[in-house]
């Protein structure tokens, strides 16, 4: 969809220039940074994102745990 704004010449500069630098075009800086700023402004979303985080914690933490463990029983003389 095109549409037009409005935006400070400083942040079209700074703009400009990044999406240069990362071999993008204007579009697709703006729908990236746009993107970006409505998942962080998002509730459900951040939501989501801190217990996908929280989940591959406990994930890590389950394996590093077991892990422990079994070396702790092998060097247990039974």
């Amino acid at each position: 969809m095109k549409t037009a704004i409005s935006i400070p010449d400083d942040v079209f500069t700074k703009a400009d220039a990044l999406a240069r630098e990362l071999k993008q075009s204007r579009s697709q800086l703006y729908t990236r940074a746009v993107r970006e700023y409505v998942a962080r402004h998002s509730a459900d979303e951040v939501t989501a994102a801190l217990n996908a985080m929280c989940d591959q914690v406990a994930a890590e933490d389950a394996a590093f745990i077991g892990e422990s463990a079994r070396q702790a029983g092998e060097r247990i003389e039974w």
